[in-house]
């Protein structure tokens, strides 16, 4: 191949069409980064190898990807990651790699310009194989320094050094620096066909445009035996501007003397110029000739052979990698089929071992077998004389009910059909509650209303002690303050009580089903009713009796709202009284209501009269609140001290008396406190103020029964009613008034709202109070 080297008028090389001719032409240009070599390398290119270039390459050399970092700090090999995350993790450097080019796509003005990244820690190896499988023309780098390479021999560690040593000699390499080009072209000697040919051809250098003619070999014997020479014409490194000079210049300053530069080895004879007439120095010149033509042949083959040697190198590794993974997967499966065998092997180990506790097991369950066999005899003989006990004490306590019933003449001994026939069967329409033993019905018997307390059918046998203690304790209690035992039957364990009309007290504050709210006079009423019960019930003689379950619940409100003590199921005899400062415990089975129950009497199991004291201050609290009992303690005190009490106050009442309220909420307080020892006694300290509240009630009472509550008017006729009626809106009517009102409008006469409907209920209980105020008034007058 013939190869022209040329420095033009302007300071540059070209290549003549002789070298390109029948081939692509490929430059590419080395950077590395944004450095001033890269810069001028680029530049140089772009002016000169630009215009008669194929395909126009930057390429970058970047370390190869072993290891990924993380965000600690450490570093982890790439094989020990999952292949897409290497995979991304790659594209995202190449990504950044790729910012190195934006520097430079700005000089191609006038072709595409394409980039190339390779991964080798070595670059001049990289450049080197890109070089040979590419098929590479041209290559441009930019100087690694800025020394004179042409004054000193290139170094082995530098990589435009290395390559010019080892290129191969199918490509044109430039190494530019800021001053000059050194240049190694292709060798004009690769072409053994074209070998004679090329010896007797004439090489022209043309330097600021004067001719220096190389003379043929056969006139260079004269350097025939200089052994310093040892590079061929083409490797000639000449000295060449990287700038380009303008019409203005000197361009004298930029001639070089081709022989000065093919002095280097000899600096008194020139290389090149060869004197006649020396035939022997021309042998032995011709015979160096010949020899560097049989060292190229062999570099060649040797290039050949890497270039071989690499693609084999290249499916070794390919078919390491398979062969690394396929190992991996019989190491894995290998690995499943020992855990597999270790289980098995666990597993009967496992078995064995339970085989042979199930062997133990069974000789001693046919050891305990006989032992059994032997016991149960004797259980059966215990068990038949058990029976014949039970029987007779039965028979014996039976005895003693019916005498009970029959010899005591305070209360009445119902037959169980009567109790059936008034309860319609025990019908659920006749429920009007559930106590701790079972449901409560209202029937009417002996002409009279009565509350019939039933036990469950199947709790009966187990209640039956709870249900004999009731009535005895009721059987010796008479006081206006607690539920009267009109009677019972026990054949199915059922109490026959008088039956309150206005239902318990807890309905009555919360309003449930619709009633009125209790005015704060009935309320302080209620509250002495209920201590002088309590003080009754712990007064008895020769022992007190406690309730144990003081709640809302279990205050019942006749027809004029005096109120009594019902429920006296869980009343217990305290045979000897503990006193209050003494903590023992006693083995009593707790009873009661938790939020009503004395926390000295839960935590200790020892019941007082004072743990009567605890739920009667709970009670009292929840009248002038009308809120839970869970938390009511706390919620009182704190308003109490913030100056809030008012608005603690329940708020259906709009006349209450602050100065006795507070003064009531504070006894409540004391008598809620957590010791017994800290609560007031229940006749010297608490009977006396609510008796001074009892008289103030009173008073307001007679105050209220001389007015007529505006309740009692219809909203139509502004009269009292006589036949009141409830109409959808939820207020209160004279019937023959409303009647006429919804078949003339479908408005209410309050709120001006349609009505959903036009159906008309009695209202039974307003009209009962309208008669009773009404016989009060006559009576009073």
């Amino acid at each position: 191949m013939t190869s022209t080297k040329t420095t033009s008028s302007d300071g540059s090389h070209s290549l003549s069409p002789t070298s390109l001719a029948g081939t692509r032409t490929l430059v590419a240009v080395a950077v590395r980064g944004s450095s001033m070599g890269s810069r001028q390398a680029v530049r140089w290119a772009v002016d000169n190898l630009l215009s008669i270039a194929d395909r126009f390459v930057l390429v970058h050399v970047m370390p190869p990807l072993n290891t990924i970092s993380t965000p600690s700090g450490n570093r982890i090999q790439i094989s020990e990651m999952d292949p897409t995350i290497v995979a991304m993790y790659r594209q995202e450097v190449k990504a950044k790699c790729e910012e190195v080019f934006l520097p430079f796509k700005t000089l191609c003005r006038s072709k595409e310009m394409e980039t190339l990244i390779l991964e080798d820690e070595n670059p001049a190896y990289a450049l080197l194989k890109y070089i040979t499988r590419a098929g590479c023309n041209n290559l441009v780098l930019g100087s690694s320094t800025s020394s004179n390479f042409v004054g000193r021999k290139l170094q082995g560690q530098d990589v435009p050094t290395t390559l010019m040593n080892f290129v191969t000699t199918t490509c044109n390499i430039f190494v530019v620096s800021r001053t000059k080009v050194i240049s190694k072209l292709i060798d004009s000697y690769s072409n053994p066909e074209d070998a004679e040919e090329n010896r007797n051809h004439e090489f022209s250098v043309t330097i600021n445009r004067e001719v220096s003619t190389i003379h043929p070999p056969s006139e260079a014997s004269e350097y025939g035996g200089d052994d310093d020479y040892s590079a061929p014409v083409s490797e000639v490194f000449t000295d060449i501007p990287s700038r380009k000079f303008t019409n203005g210049d000197s361009f004298a300053g930029a001639t070089v003397n081709y022989k000065r530069q093919m002095s280097r080895t000899n600096g008194k004879k020139n290389l090149l110029e060869l004197p006649k007439g020396n035939e022997h120095d021309f042998m032995a010149s011709a015979f160096k000739e010949s020899k560097k033509f049989e060292l190229q042949s062999e570099l060649s083959g040797l290039q050949s052979e890497l270039r071989h040697t690499l693609e084999m190198y290249d499916r070794a590794c390919e078919d390491l990698v398979h062969v690394q993974k396929k190992i991996q997967s019989i190491s894995s499966e290998c690995v499943e089929e020992a855990s597999k065998t270790r289980a098995a092997i666990e597993r009967v180990e496992m078995w064995n071992k339970i085989a042979e506790e199930e062997k133990s097991n069974y000789l001693e369950t046919t050891n305990e077998l006989e032992v059994a066999k032997q016991l149960l005899s004797q259980e059966v003989h215990e068990r038949q004389k058990a029976e014949l006990n039970v029987i007779t004490t039965f028979t014996e306590r039976q005895v003693l009910i019916d005498a009970l019933f029959s010899g005591d003449r305070r209360y009445k001994r119902f037959t169980k059909d009567e109790i059936v026939a008034a309860t319609d069967s025990f019908s659920d329409a006749k429920v009007i509650g559930e106590g701790g033993y079972g449901k409560v019905y209202k029937c009417t018997l002996d002409h009279t209303p009565m509350a019939v307390k039933v036990l469950h059918p199947q709790e009966f046998h187990s209640k039956k002690e709870e249900f004999l203690t009731e009535v005895e304790v009721l059987s010796q209690l008479c006081h206006p303050h607690l539920v009267l035992l009109l009677g019972g039957c026990p054949e199915i364990g059922c109490l026959v009580y008088e039956y309150m009309e206005n239902g318990n007290l807890e309905e009555r504050l919360f309003c449930e089903g619709g009633t009125e709210p209790l005015p704060w006079f009935i309320r302080f009423q209620i509250a002495y009713e209920v201590a002088c019960g309590l003080a009754f019930l712990h007064g008895t003689k020769p022992e007190p009796i406690i309730h144990r379950d003081l709640k809302p619940g279990n205050i019942l409100l006749g027809r004029n709202y005096v109120s009594k003590i019902g429920d006296v199921g869980f009343a217990k005899f305290m045979t000897s009284i503990v006193p209050d400062n003494v903590s023992m415990c006693r083995n009593s089975t707790l009873a009661g209501t938790l939020n009503y129950m004395d926390p000295e009497y839960y935590r200790t199991g020892v019941i007082r009269p004072k743990s009567d004291v605890y739920s009667f201050g709970i009670i009292v609290l929840q009248m002038l609140t009308a809120r839970p009992a869970n938390g009511l303690v706390m919620s009182v005190e704190n308003a109490i001290s913030c100056g809030l009490f008012v608005d603690i106050l329940d708020k259906s009442i709009t006349d209450w008396p602050l100065p006795e309220a507070q003064e009531l909420a504070w006894l409540a307080l004391r008598c809620a406190r957590l010791r017994c020892r800290d609560r007031p006694d229940l006749r010297s300290e608490i009977l006396p103020v609510l008796e001074r509240f009892s008289n103030l009630a009173n008073i307001q009472l007679q105050k209220a029964d001389n007015f007529m509550p505006s309740y009692y008017f219809c909203p139509i006729l502004q009269e009292v009613m006589e036949d009141p009626h409830i109409a959808a809106d939820g207020f209160t009517y004279e019937y023959s008034a409303i009647q006429k009102w919804v078949e003339k409008q479908k408005v209410s006469p309050v709120t001006r709202v349609i009505l959903p409907h036009i159906r008309l209920t009695p209202n039974l209980t307003l009209k009962s109070a309208i008669e009773e105020w009404k016989q009060q008034q006559v009576q009073t007058a």
